[in-house]
Protein backbone atom coordinates (compact mmCIF):
# COMPACT_ATOMS: atom_id res chain seq x y z
CA UNK A 1 0.00 0.00 0.00
CA UNK A 2 1.11 3.75 -0.73
CA UNK A 3 -0.15 4.55 2.42
CA UNK A 4 -2.36 3.57 5.61
CA UNK A 5 -5.15 6.35 4.36
CA UNK A 6 -8.43 5.19 2.95
CA UNK A 7 -9.72 8.03 0.57
CA UNK A 8 -12.98 8.72 0.09
CA UNK A 9 -12.35 9.40 -3.45
CA UNK A 10 -9.38 8.20 -5.91
CA UNK A 11 -9.49 10.34 -9.07
CA UNK A 12 -8.25 8.51 -12.62
CA UNK A 13 -7.25 10.91 -14.38
CA UNK A 14 -7.04 15.05 -13.68
CA UNK A 15 -8.66 17.09 -17.03
CA UNK A 16 -11.19 19.55 -16.00
CA UNK A 17 -14.30 16.79 -14.87
CA UNK A 18 -11.73 15.66 -11.95
CA UNK A 19 -10.32 19.33 -11.49
CA UNK A 20 -14.31 20.64 -10.65
CA UNK A 21 -14.42 17.86 -8.80
CA UNK A 22 -11.30 18.50 -6.69
CA UNK A 23 -11.92 21.95 -6.31
CA UNK A 24 -15.82 20.97 -4.96
CA UNK A 25 -13.63 18.99 -2.69
CA UNK A 26 -11.70 21.44 -1.27
CA UNK A 27 -14.23 24.10 -0.39
CA UNK A 28 -16.09 20.96 1.09
CA UNK A 29 -13.27 20.53 3.42
CA UNK A 30 -12.80 24.38 3.83
CA UNK A 31 -16.13 25.03 5.33
CA UNK A 32 -16.65 22.26 7.01
CA UNK A 33 -19.20 22.21 9.81
CA UNK A 34 -19.28 20.02 13.10
CA UNK A 35 -22.07 17.79 11.03
CA UNK A 36 -20.03 17.34 8.15
CA UNK A 37 -17.47 14.76 7.14
CA UNK A 38 -13.83 15.77 6.18
CA UNK A 39 -13.28 14.20 1.84
CA UNK A 40 -9.98 12.18 1.89
CA UNK A 41 -9.65 12.58 -1.81
CA UNK A 42 -6.35 12.00 -4.86
CA UNK A 43 -6.35 12.36 -8.08
CA UNK A 44 -3.89 10.91 -10.02
CA UNK A 45 -2.65 11.92 -13.72
CA UNK A 46 -0.38 10.23 -15.63
CA UNK A 47 0.92 13.57 -17.29
CA UNK A 48 3.84 15.22 -16.01
CA UNK A 49 1.27 18.35 -15.09
CA UNK A 50 -2.04 20.24 -16.20
CA UNK A 51 -2.68 19.97 -20.00
CA UNK A 52 -6.21 19.96 -22.01
CA UNK A 53 -6.05 19.40 -25.49
CA UNK A 54 -2.45 21.42 -25.46
CA UNK A 55 -2.26 20.46 -29.42
CA UNK A 56 -5.23 22.44 -30.77
CA UNK A 57 -4.29 25.86 -28.73
CA UNK A 58 -4.41 27.86 -31.50
CA UNK A 59 -3.36 31.32 -30.55
CA UNK A 60 -7.11 32.77 -31.89
CA UNK A 61 -8.83 30.35 -31.66
CA UNK A 62 -11.72 30.50 -28.92
CA UNK A 63 -13.86 28.46 -27.06
CA UNK A 64 -17.26 27.11 -27.96
CA UNK A 65 -18.63 26.97 -24.34
CA UNK A 66 -19.66 30.59 -22.13
CA UNK A 67 -16.92 31.52 -19.80
CA UNK A 68 -19.80 31.22 -17.01
CA UNK A 69 -19.72 27.61 -17.78
CA UNK A 70 -16.39 27.27 -15.96
CA UNK A 71 -15.15 24.51 -13.37
CA UNK A 72 -17.59 26.38 -10.23
CA UNK A 73 -19.73 28.67 -11.57
CA UNK A 74 -22.56 26.86 -11.71
CA UNK A 75 -22.49 25.01 -8.53
CA UNK A 76 -21.05 28.29 -6.74
CA UNK A 77 -21.53 31.37 -7.65
CA UNK A 78 -19.74 32.98 -5.23
CA UNK A 79 -16.85 30.34 -5.63
CA UNK A 80 -13.32 32.01 -6.05
CA UNK A 81 -12.33 29.39 -8.56
CA UNK A 82 -14.29 31.02 -11.27
CA UNK A 83 -13.29 31.92 -14.27
CA UNK A 84 -13.64 36.31 -13.61
CA UNK A 85 -11.73 35.46 -10.31
CA UNK A 86 -8.43 34.36 -12.63
CA UNK A 87 -8.93 37.32 -14.51
CA UNK A 88 -9.08 39.11 -11.26
CA UNK A 89 -6.40 37.83 -10.56
CA UNK A 90 -4.48 38.06 -13.77
CA UNK A 91 -5.45 42.13 -13.73
CA UNK A 92 -7.59 41.16 -17.24
CA UNK A 93 -11.00 41.77 -15.96
CA UNK A 94 -11.84 45.11 -17.43
CA UNK A 95 -10.17 44.07 -20.49
CA UNK A 96 -12.22 41.39 -20.99
CA UNK A 97 -15.44 42.74 -20.25
CA UNK A 98 -14.56 45.52 -22.81
CA UNK A 99 -14.24 42.79 -25.23
CA UNK A 100 -18.44 42.02 -24.89
CA UNK A 101 -18.12 38.81 -25.54
CA UNK A 102 -18.94 35.21 -23.78
CA UNK A 103 -16.03 32.95 -25.60
CA UNK A 104 -12.48 33.61 -24.07
CA UNK A 105 -9.93 32.38 -26.28
CA UNK A 106 -8.96 28.80 -25.95
CA UNK A 107 -5.78 29.75 -24.59
CA UNK A 108 -6.81 31.89 -22.20
CA UNK A 109 -9.30 29.27 -20.61
CA UNK A 110 -6.43 27.00 -20.47
CA UNK A 111 -4.45 29.43 -18.42
CA UNK A 112 -7.34 29.63 -16.00
CA UNK A 113 -7.65 25.85 -15.78
CA UNK A 114 -3.97 26.00 -15.02
CA UNK A 115 -4.61 28.62 -12.01
CA UNK A 116 -7.08 26.24 -10.89
CA UNK A 117 -5.30 23.35 -11.15
CA UNK A 118 -2.45 24.37 -9.56
CA UNK A 119 -4.63 25.89 -6.18
CA UNK A 120 -5.34 22.08 -5.61
CA UNK A 121 -1.98 20.36 -6.55
CA UNK A 122 -1.49 19.09 -3.20
CA UNK A 123 -4.80 16.90 -4.11
CA UNK A 124 -3.12 15.59 -7.50
CA UNK A 125 -0.01 13.04 -7.88
CA UNK A 126 1.17 13.74 -11.17
CA UNK A 127 3.13 11.17 -13.64
CA UNK A 128 1.02 8.51 -12.29
CA UNK A 129 -0.98 6.11 -14.36
CA UNK A 130 -3.42 3.90 -13.37
CA UNK A 131 -2.80 -0.11 -14.02
CA UNK A 132 -5.27 -2.12 -12.05
CA UNK A 133 -8.37 -1.36 -9.97
CA UNK A 134 -8.98 -4.35 -7.71
CA UNK A 135 -11.90 -4.99 -5.36
CA UNK A 136 -11.07 -5.61 -1.55
CA UNK A 137 -13.48 -8.32 -0.79
CA UNK A 138 -14.26 -8.64 2.99
CA UNK A 139 -14.84 -12.26 4.83
CA UNK A 140 -18.46 -12.27 3.16
CA UNK A 141 -17.44 -11.49 -0.02
CA UNK A 142 -18.72 -7.83 0.49
CA UNK A 143 -16.74 -5.12 -1.73
CA UNK A 144 -16.76 -1.75 0.27
CA UNK A 145 -12.91 -0.33 -0.92
CA UNK A 146 -10.88 -0.45 -4.14
CA UNK A 147 -7.60 -0.48 -4.08
CA UNK A 148 -6.08 1.45 -6.77
CA UNK A 149 -2.73 0.93 -8.30
CA UNK A 150 -0.54 3.40 -10.77
CA UNK A 151 3.14 3.36 -11.51
CA UNK A 152 5.26 6.16 -12.46
CA UNK A 153 4.57 6.99 -16.19
CA UNK A 154 7.75 7.70 -17.00
CA UNK A 155 8.74 3.99 -16.20
CA UNK A 156 11.29 4.60 -13.29
CA UNK A 157 10.37 3.74 -9.49
CA UNK A 158 7.67 0.83 -8.46
CA UNK A 159 3.83 0.65 -8.38
CA UNK A 160 2.07 2.08 -5.66
CA UNK A 161 -1.23 0.60 -4.12
CA UNK A 162 -4.09 3.08 -2.39
CA UNK A 163 -7.50 2.28 -1.45
CA UNK A 164 -10.52 4.13 -2.05
CA UNK A 165 -14.08 4.04 -0.95
CA UNK A 166 -15.07 5.44 -4.13
CA UNK A 167 -13.56 6.04 -7.45
CA UNK A 168 -14.04 8.89 -10.06
CA UNK A 169 -12.79 7.66 -13.56
CA UNK A 170 -12.26 10.85 -16.03
CA UNK A 171 -9.89 9.31 -18.21
CA UNK A 172 -10.92 11.54 -20.99
CA UNK A 173 -10.89 10.40 -25.17
CA UNK A 174 -8.10 9.22 -27.25
CA UNK A 175 -7.78 10.10 -30.69
CA UNK A 176 -9.71 8.04 -33.44
CA UNK A 177 -7.59 6.77 -36.46
CA UNK A 178 -9.95 5.61 -39.36
CA UNK A 179 -9.56 1.80 -40.13
CA UNK A 180 -6.24 1.34 -42.31
CA UNK A 181 -4.29 4.16 -41.29
CA UNK A 182 -1.75 4.25 -38.70
CA UNK A 183 -0.02 7.28 -36.98
CA UNK A 184 3.48 7.96 -38.15
CA UNK A 185 5.94 10.96 -39.05
CA UNK A 186 3.75 12.03 -41.90
CA UNK A 187 0.01 10.90 -40.77
CA UNK A 188 -0.50 13.32 -37.74
CA UNK A 189 -3.58 13.28 -35.60
CA UNK A 190 -5.48 17.11 -34.90
CA UNK A 191 -4.78 16.75 -31.20
CA UNK A 192 -1.24 16.80 -31.69
CA UNK A 193 -1.77 19.82 -35.08
CA UNK A 194 0.69 22.03 -32.67
CA UNK A 195 3.97 20.13 -32.00
CA UNK A 196 4.10 18.40 -35.22
CA UNK A 197 3.31 21.73 -37.00
CA UNK A 198 6.58 22.93 -35.68
CA UNK A 199 8.34 20.36 -35.96
CA UNK A 200 7.70 20.21 -39.67
CA UNK A 201 8.73 23.82 -39.58
CA UNK A 202 11.62 23.73 -38.22
CA UNK A 203 12.92 20.74 -40.38
CA UNK A 204 13.07 23.62 -42.84
CA UNK A 205 11.95 21.55 -46.02
CA UNK A 206 9.38 22.94 -48.46
CA UNK A 207 6.12 21.70 -48.13
CA UNK A 208 4.08 21.62 -51.08
CA UNK A 209 1.04 19.94 -49.42
CA UNK A 210 -0.80 19.13 -46.60
CA UNK A 211 -4.24 16.94 -46.99
CA UNK A 212 -6.98 17.64 -44.24
CA UNK A 213 -9.62 14.28 -43.41
CA UNK A 214 -12.89 15.59 -41.52
CA UNK A 215 -15.46 18.12 -41.73
CA UNK A 216 -15.85 19.38 -37.86
CA UNK A 217 -14.75 22.37 -36.28
CA UNK A 218 -11.50 20.71 -35.29
CA UNK A 219 -11.07 19.87 -39.25
CA UNK A 220 -11.81 23.02 -40.46
CA UNK A 221 -9.23 25.20 -37.50
CA UNK A 222 -6.64 22.62 -38.57
CA UNK A 223 -7.19 23.90 -42.04
CA UNK A 224 -6.88 27.61 -41.65
CA UNK A 225 -4.03 27.31 -39.44
CA UNK A 226 -2.05 25.34 -42.06
CA UNK A 227 -3.05 27.48 -44.43
CA UNK A 228 -1.40 30.23 -42.25
CA UNK A 229 1.61 28.57 -40.91
CA UNK A 230 2.73 27.45 -44.18
CA UNK A 231 2.04 30.25 -46.85
CA UNK A 232 3.51 28.15 -49.92
CA UNK A 233 1.94 24.93 -49.33
CA UNK A 234 -1.76 23.78 -50.75
CA UNK A 235 -3.93 22.71 -47.92
CA UNK A 236 -6.57 19.99 -49.50
CA UNK A 237 -9.57 19.67 -47.18
CA UNK A 238 -11.34 15.95 -47.84
CA UNK A 239 -15.06 15.64 -46.09
CA UNK A 240 -18.01 13.70 -47.73
CA UNK A 241 -20.36 15.89 -46.86
CA UNK A 242 -21.54 18.92 -49.39
CA UNK A 243 -19.69 21.51 -47.35
CA UNK A 244 -19.08 22.54 -43.69
CA UNK A 245 -22.21 22.42 -41.74
CA UNK A 246 -22.94 25.24 -39.22
CA UNK A 247 -23.12 24.56 -35.73
CA UNK A 248 -26.48 25.41 -34.21
CA UNK A 249 -26.27 27.54 -31.35
CA UNK A 250 -29.31 28.94 -31.23
CA UNK A 251 -30.71 29.51 -27.45
CA UNK A 252 -33.41 26.90 -27.54
CA UNK A 253 -31.55 24.47 -29.51
CA UNK A 254 -28.66 25.23 -26.36
CA UNK A 255 -31.29 24.26 -23.93
CA UNK A 256 -29.78 20.74 -24.60
CA UNK A 257 -27.24 21.25 -22.81
CA UNK A 258 -28.85 22.62 -19.40
CA UNK A 259 -28.68 20.47 -16.45
CA UNK A 260 -32.07 20.55 -16.53
CA UNK A 261 -31.98 18.72 -19.40
CA UNK A 262 -29.53 15.78 -18.76
CA UNK A 263 -32.74 15.16 -15.75
CA UNK A 264 -35.18 15.10 -18.60
CA UNK A 265 -32.34 12.56 -21.01
CA UNK A 266 -32.05 10.43 -17.90
CA UNK A 267 -35.34 9.27 -17.42
CA UNK A 268 -36.39 9.21 -21.27
CA UNK A 269 -37.67 6.18 -22.72
CA UNK A 270 -34.46 4.46 -25.16
CA UNK A 271 -36.07 5.67 -28.28
CA UNK A 272 -36.77 9.27 -26.97
CA UNK A 273 -32.73 9.57 -25.94
CA UNK A 274 -32.24 8.58 -29.83
CA UNK A 275 -34.22 11.10 -30.85
CA UNK A 276 -33.20 13.37 -29.35
CA UNK A 277 -29.40 12.74 -29.82
CA UNK A 278 -30.10 12.48 -33.30
CA UNK A 279 -31.91 15.65 -33.29
CA UNK A 280 -29.16 17.69 -31.43
CA UNK A 281 -26.13 16.18 -33.13
CA UNK A 282 -26.01 19.63 -34.91
CA UNK A 283 -24.90 21.36 -31.49
CA UNK A 284 -21.68 19.54 -30.93
CA UNK A 285 -20.71 16.73 -33.84
CA UNK A 286 -19.07 17.17 -37.31
CA UNK A 287 -20.07 21.11 -37.27
CA UNK A 288 -18.37 24.07 -37.65
CA UNK A 289 -18.50 27.89 -36.33
CA UNK A 290 -20.34 30.05 -38.87
CA UNK A 291 -17.90 32.95 -38.70
CA UNK A 292 -14.92 30.08 -39.70
CA UNK A 293 -16.83 28.62 -42.66
CA UNK A 294 -17.37 32.33 -43.97
CA UNK A 295 -13.66 33.11 -43.39
CA UNK A 296 -12.57 30.05 -45.13
CA UNK A 297 -14.83 30.71 -48.00
CA UNK A 298 -13.79 33.89 -48.39
CA UNK A 299 -10.04 33.10 -48.52
CA UNK A 300 -10.75 30.40 -50.96
CA UNK A 301 -12.62 32.87 -53.56
CA UNK A 302 -9.77 35.73 -53.10
CA UNK A 303 -7.46 32.86 -53.95
CA UNK A 304 -9.84 32.16 -57.01
CA UNK A 305 -9.78 35.53 -58.16
CA UNK A 306 -6.02 35.72 -57.64
CA UNK A 307 -5.85 33.21 -59.40
CA UNK A 308 -3.38 31.03 -57.10
CA UNK A 309 -6.12 28.53 -55.20
CA UNK A 310 -3.92 27.26 -52.33
CA UNK A 311 -6.87 26.56 -50.36
CA UNK A 312 -8.71 23.71 -51.88
CA UNK A 313 -12.15 21.35 -50.79
CA UNK A 314 -12.52 18.35 -51.59
CA UNK A 315 -16.52 17.71 -50.72
CA UNK A 316 -18.00 14.48 -51.63
CA UNK A 317 -15.09 12.41 -51.01
CA UNK A 318 -13.65 10.15 -48.88
CA UNK A 319 -9.61 9.01 -48.67
CA UNK A 320 -9.27 5.46 -49.92
CA UNK A 321 -5.79 4.79 -49.86
CA UNK A 322 -2.64 5.85 -48.08
CA UNK A 323 0.85 4.96 -49.46
CA UNK A 324 4.33 5.87 -48.96
CA UNK A 325 5.38 8.42 -51.89
CA UNK A 326 8.30 9.73 -53.38
CA UNK A 327 8.59 12.85 -51.18
CA UNK A 328 5.99 12.02 -48.83
CA UNK A 329 2.35 10.39 -49.17
CA UNK A 330 0.09 9.43 -52.12
CA UNK A 331 -2.72 9.67 -51.10
CA UNK A 332 -5.83 8.38 -52.74
CA UNK A 333 -8.92 10.49 -52.91
CA UNK A 334 -12.63 9.17 -54.34
CA UNK A 335 -14.84 11.45 -55.35
CA UNK A 336 -18.07 9.73 -54.20
CA UNK A 337 -20.73 10.67 -56.86
CA UNK A 338 -19.06 9.74 -59.85
CA UNK A 339 -16.37 7.16 -58.42
CA UNK A 340 -14.05 8.95 -59.70
CA UNK A 341 -10.08 8.91 -58.09
CA UNK A 342 -7.24 11.33 -57.81
CA UNK A 343 -3.93 10.50 -56.06
CA UNK A 344 -2.79 13.89 -54.41
CA UNK A 345 0.98 13.73 -53.28
CA UNK A 346 1.45 14.92 -49.67
CA UNK A 347 3.80 16.03 -47.38
CA UNK A 348 1.53 15.36 -44.39
CA UNK A 349 -1.99 13.76 -43.87
CA UNK A 350 -3.67 15.15 -40.81
CA UNK A 351 -6.40 12.98 -39.22
CA UNK A 352 -9.25 15.41 -37.64
CA UNK A 353 -11.32 12.75 -37.00
CA UNK A 354 -12.40 12.73 -33.14
CA UNK A 355 -12.46 11.10 -30.29
CA UNK A 356 -13.95 7.89 -28.53
CA UNK A 357 -13.94 7.11 -25.05
CA UNK A 358 -11.48 5.01 -23.98
CA UNK A 359 -11.98 1.48 -22.43
CA UNK A 360 -13.48 1.58 -19.28
CA UNK A 361 -12.68 -2.51 -18.78
CA UNK A 362 -9.03 -2.26 -19.31
CA UNK A 363 -8.82 0.85 -17.47
CA UNK A 364 -11.02 -0.79 -14.19
CA UNK A 365 -9.78 -4.29 -14.72
CA UNK A 366 -10.95 -6.81 -12.49
CA UNK A 367 -13.48 -4.47 -11.10
CA UNK A 368 -15.11 -3.76 -14.69
CA UNK A 369 -16.45 -7.16 -14.07
CA UNK A 370 -18.56 -5.96 -11.09
CA UNK A 371 -20.61 -3.34 -13.21
CA UNK A 372 -23.83 -3.83 -14.48
CA UNK A 373 -24.88 -3.38 -18.44
CA UNK A 374 -27.46 -2.49 -20.65
CA UNK A 375 -28.59 -4.95 -23.03
CA UNK A 376 -26.88 -2.73 -25.26
CA UNK A 377 -23.51 -3.38 -23.93
CA UNK A 378 -23.37 -0.11 -22.29
CA UNK A 379 -22.62 0.26 -18.58
CA UNK A 380 -25.80 1.30 -16.59
CA UNK A 381 -25.30 4.66 -14.54
CA UNK A 382 -27.37 6.35 -12.03
CA UNK A 383 -28.69 9.68 -12.41
CA UNK A 384 -25.57 10.30 -9.99
CA UNK A 385 -22.91 9.40 -12.28
CA UNK A 386 -22.27 6.62 -10.10
CA UNK A 387 -22.28 2.86 -12.11
CA UNK A 388 -24.92 0.35 -11.18
CA UNK A 389 -22.74 -2.72 -9.70
CA UNK A 390 -23.57 -6.02 -8.31
CA UNK A 391 -25.74 -6.03 -4.88
CA UNK A 392 -22.58 -7.05 -2.77
CA UNK A 393 -20.23 -4.08 -3.89
CA UNK A 394 -21.23 -0.40 -1.99
CA UNK A 395 -17.89 0.92 -2.97
CA UNK A 396 -18.83 3.86 -5.67
CA UNK A 397 -17.35 3.92 -9.35
CA UNK A 398 -18.45 7.40 -10.45
CA UNK A 399 -17.87 8.36 -14.37
CA UNK A 400 -17.28 11.41 -15.83
CA UNK A 401 -17.50 10.67 -19.56
CA UNK A 402 -18.56 7.86 -21.33
CA UNK A 403 -22.03 8.52 -20.69
CA UNK A 404 -23.75 10.01 -23.42
CA UNK A 405 -25.74 6.89 -23.56
CA UNK A 406 -27.59 8.14 -19.95
CA UNK A 407 -26.69 11.54 -19.48
CA UNK A 408 -26.69 13.00 -23.06
CA UNK A 409 -24.81 15.27 -24.56
CA UNK A 410 -23.37 16.93 -22.37
CA UNK A 411 -21.23 14.00 -21.39
CA UNK A 412 -18.15 14.69 -22.99
CA UNK A 413 -18.33 18.64 -22.58
CA UNK A 414 -17.67 21.35 -20.64
CA UNK A 415 -21.12 22.54 -20.25
CA UNK A 416 -21.84 20.75 -16.65
CA UNK A 417 -18.79 19.86 -14.98
CA UNK A 418 -19.34 22.21 -12.07
CA UNK A 419 -22.88 20.61 -12.01
CA UNK A 420 -21.36 17.48 -12.15
CA UNK A 421 -18.86 18.33 -9.87
CA UNK A 422 -21.57 18.79 -7.25
CA UNK A 423 -23.99 15.83 -8.06
CA UNK A 424 -21.04 13.29 -7.88
CA UNK A 425 -19.63 15.55 -4.13
CA UNK A 426 -23.38 15.49 -3.05
CA UNK A 427 -23.67 11.35 -3.94
CA UNK A 428 -20.37 10.28 -2.27
CA UNK A 429 -21.59 12.32 1.23
CA UNK A 430 -24.83 11.06 0.62
CA UNK A 431 -23.64 7.37 1.60
CA UNK A 432 -21.31 5.58 -0.55
CA UNK A 433 -18.48 5.69 1.94
CA UNK A 434 -17.60 9.05 3.08
CA UNK A 435 -16.27 9.76 6.41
Amino acid sequence: MGSDVVHDIIGVGFGPSNLALSIAVEEHNAGLTAADPRLEALFLERQPRFGWHRGMLIDDATMQVSFLKDLVTLRNPTSDYSFLCFLHERGRLIDFLNQKTLFPLRVEFHEYFEWAAARVAHLVAYGSEVTGVVPVRDGDGHVACFDVTSRDAAGTGPSVTRRARNISVAAGLEPHVPPGLELGDRVWHNSRLIPRAAELAAAGEPVRRIVVLGAGQSAAEAVDYLHRTFPDAEVCSVFTKYGYTPADDSPFANRIFDPEAVDVYFSAPSEVKQSLLDYHRSTNYSVVDMELIESLYATAYRQKVAGRERLRFLNISRIRDVEPGAGGLDVTVEYLPTGERQVLEADVLVLATGYRPRDLTALLGEAAKLCLRTDGDAVRVGRDHRVETVPEVSAGIYLQGATEHSHGLTSTLLSTVAVRAEEIHRSVLAGHGAG
